[in-house]
């Protein structure tokens, strides 16, 4: 039968299988324990069924007997080889099995099968009927189904880890077991590890409990999954944009296409173009000014063109009376009211129902006349003439019943109305003229100022050098260069008569020296140096406060040098950044020092008698300008450029801050008393404060067409201050400060002084007053130095 046929064609392959290694022979035999496992579930429930099984199993018995009798026939010598030819090998396997062709195209008899070779047996079922049951068919290696699949496992969703206990995974769709497969030995893993099989992955079948490979394209599937990509690589993310205006299509050929981003969206998309906004308000100012114009259809615009051709003159507008001539053409006359304007016309005049219908239907501007002609019986009964009596009576009433007030004219003069100032010639003495010019300095001549004593006058200029002149005769009478690279920027002497020292400052360096003068005695001079080179020795004896560790000093104080020494220079205070200005205190044994440059350390407050220097501000709100010393009080006012604000020194808190109200503060000067303060500025403006009033300025002067360098008050009792500009000229003014508070400051400006040239826009850029006489000294841009008197 065909069955043994599938046999005996397996068992002539069996040799080759043989010729492997034992580790085939090994897993053919779990494959043959499988079978034999399989026969245990044919139940029996009568001791006939177990005859019948033992029936079988001989049967069985004794059919691989005839088997292993096959087998050796086949291993015999009597297998032919490739020279015996094909008709030995077609005899050879030609067997008693096959059936006989006797009729071509007809299927041949087959001849008649015993019980014992039968591939079913029958049953009763559950009726007591009978019923087939028919061998299951092992697929092996020389069958057509080589593709067919093992046993499906129908445990559905239960795990594996249950069956660990048993020989079996699971049932077949029949109710049978099926078997775990053998796990290799520890050669079988260690060979699996070393040569990989193609799609190999290590895991194992959760329904099968076989290991689980994966072909080509499923490792690819995964590999793209665990990247994050899309599982078919046929599918493109980016595809082609495909364009739908024309537009749009002409901008993409011009430019080359960008490449997508995944870029969060920018800020300027969704907010309103700053730039865009600007260019709509230039085209709406355009349009408002008439320089852009609407569109118009080109019929609209043909009409007013041929509109604005028809040009009409008016030839009698400006007509005036003229005799009679032939040359004399006259107005023509407006025609006189018709009857269609009578309040009683002809019947003829009167518009029918149809005209009055048509007559309404038209605009206002294509309407012929602007009324239609009405009847009516009598002129009371027009409209109008109601309301024209009761006009008529409410203006008689009103003319009855309004009070009558006769208007006086005012006639005032205006000059009357300025405030009643003394004459200059009243409120003498003042400088008037130019006593005296110093020559001397190369370029600009940056600060002056007079001695306590009124006798000598210092100078700096861009030449670094620092010059002492006899102030009447104009004579020099000391210099020293201070630098080469940096100007003066500043020179002030100590204000008191006990000593002759001067203060100066080049760069970030300030030199405090004792010139030579004929008015200083040898004692004055000694009394000097001894004040300058008292703060060493303090410094000496360790009474100076120390410095933190890796903390810059606020400012270095030392010896300038044997060649400054000689000259007179005795100290030298570095700091951190280019001084501007110095202040002195009223008893001369500390002075302030201001660098606009220095941010922090801006403001200084240095200490003769220790040589100690302090940094008061922390923080200042603005750029420091200039400082000064309140003349009576313990307080220091710091100027920024738009504030001035007041400090106390004893209680270090701020006390008040004055607002001048000027764009750029450049200088400030405090009155004698201590109550007022004027202030300059580089926007033209000159300030008055009354410190006790207000914190703004009482009065405002504008007397110069540049900016204002420098203001100063006489320091004494004189009622005098002056300021600098930079057009050249100096304004002096006249200001009274009354004891009485009821009474308000007299401020009279009483003359202008002119003689200094300006030089690259640059004009007066300092003044000082005489301590005792009504005498002032400017510097000037132009190199010269001048005193007025």
């Amino acid at each position: 039968m065909g069955p043994k046929s599938v046999d005996k064609k397996r068992k002539t392959q069996v040799p080759e299988s043989e010729s492997d290694d034992e580790l085939a022979g090994r897993l053919f035999d779990s494959v043959l324990s499988q079978s034999e496992d399989d026969s245990d579930f044919v139940a029996s429930d009568d001791d006939e069924d177990d005859d019948q099984d033992d029936s079988a199993s001989k049967g069985s018995q004794d059919d691989e007997d005839d088997e292993e009798d096959d087998d050796d026939a086949l291993l015999s010598d009597d297998i032919p080889s490739d020279l015996d030819g094909e008709e030995a090998l077609g005899k050879l396997l030609i067997t008693d099995d096959e059936p006989e062709i006797e009729v071509p195209g007809v299927d041949p008899k087959r001849k008649d099968v015993g019980d014992e070779e039968k591939n079913y047996r029958i049953e009763k079922d559950a009726n007591g009927g009978e019923r087939y049951v028919y061998d299951e068919i092992e697929p092996g290696y020389d069958t057509d189904d080589t593709d067919a699949q093992g046993p499906a496992n129908t445990i559905g969703d239960i795990s594996l880890d249950f069956y660990d206990s048993y020989p079996h995974i699971g049932y077949d769709i029949n109710g049978k077991r099926i078997m775990r497969p053998a796990s290799g030995d520890a050669l079988q893993n260690l060979l699996d590890s070393i040569e990989v099989p193609k799609g190999w992955t290590g895991l194992t079948d959760i329904n099968t409990g076989n290991p689980l490979n994966l072909t080509d394209e499923e490792l690819e599937l995964v590999r793209r999954v665990q990247m994050g990509l899309i599982p078919n690589e046929l599918h493109d993310p980016y595809p082609n944009t495909v364009e739908y205006f024309t537009s749009i299509e002409e901008k993409m050929r011009k430019t080359p296409l960008q490449a997508l981003s995944s870029a969060p969206e920018p800020k300027r998309r969704f907010l309103p173009s700053k730039n865009e906004a600007t260019q709509v308000m230039k085209l709406v100012r355009a349009i408002r000014e008439g320089r852009i114009l609407p569109y118009k259809p080109p019929e609209e615009g043909e009409r007013e063109a041929e509109e604005e051709d028809e040009v009409h003159f008016d030839l009698w507008q400006n007509e005036e009376p003229q005799d009679a001539n032939p040359m004399q053409i006259p107005a023509p006359k407006l025609p006189p009211p018709g009857y269609d304007m009578s309040y009683n016309p002809p019947e003829e005049y009167l518009p029918t129902k149809e005209e009055r219908e048509e007559w309404e239907k038209l605009d206002p501007e294509e309407r012929e006349k602007d009324y239609l002609p009405q009847k009516y019986g009598a002129l009371r009964k027009v409209p109008a003439w109601s309301e024209m009596v009761k006009e008529r009576f409410e203006r008689c009433m009103d003319l009855y019943l309004a009070p009558r007030i006769r208007k006086n004219r005012l006639n005032i003069d205006p000059n009357s109305l300025l405030p009643k100032l003394p004459s200059p010639s009243e409120l003498k003495p003042f400088p008037t003229v130019c006593q005296t010019i110093f020559r001397g300095h190369e370029g600009r001549v940056r600060s002056v100022s007079v001695d306590p004593s009124g006798t000598a006058l210092a100078t700096g200029g861009d030449d670094g050098a620092v010059r002492v002149w006899e102030l009447l005769t104009g004579r020099q009478v000391w210099s020293v260069k201070l630098s080469s690279d940096e100007a003066v920027n500043t020179v002030r002497w100590r204000p008191s008569k006990d000593s002759f020292i001067l203060a100066a400052a080049a760069g970030e360096d300030i030199f405090l020296m004792v010139p030579s003068h004929a008015t200083v005695t040898p004692s004055l001079d000694q009394a000097s140096r001894d004040i300058l080179a008292a703060g060493f020795g303090y410094a000496t004896h360790g009474q100076q406060q120390p410095v933190a560790v890796g903390k810059e000093p606020a400012a270095k104080w030392a010896r300038p040098g044997t060649k400054l020494e000689d000259e007179g220079v005795l100290i030298r205070v570095t700091v951190r950044s280019t001084v501007k200005v110095i202040h002195w205190h009223k008893r001369g044994d500390h002075f302030a020092t201001v660098s606009p440059s220095g941010q922090r350390s801006s403001v200084a407050i240095h200490t003769l008698s220790k040589h100690m220097t302090q940094i008061p501000f922390r923080k200042l709100s603005g750029l420091a300008q200039t400082a000064a010393f309140h003349p009576l009080r313990p307080l220091f006012f710091v100027a920024t450029q738009r504030t001035i604000r007041c400090y106390d020194l004893q209680k270090l808190e701020l006390v008040k801050a004055v607002q001048p109200g000027a764009k750029w503060i450049s200088s400030f000067d405090i009155h004698p008393s201590g109550d007022n303060l004027i202030v300059g500025s580089y926007d033209k403006r000159l300030l008055w404060h009354d410190l006790d009033l207000s914190n703004r300025p009482y009065k405002t002067m504008r007397f110069h067409s540049e900016a204002i360098r420098m203001v100063r008050f006489h320091r004494g009792g004189l009622p005098l201050f002056a300021d600098a500009s930079d057009d050249g000229t100096l304004q002096i003014f006249h200001g009274k400060v009354p004891n009485d508070q009821l009474e308000n400051p007299t401020i009279v400006p009483v003359k202008m002084l002119k003689g200094h040239k300006v030089v690259n826009k640059l004009g007066v850029l300092d003044i000082d007053w005489h301590p005792r006489e009504p005498w002032c000294v400017s510097a000037g841009a132009d190199g010269t130095a001048r005193l007025w008197m």
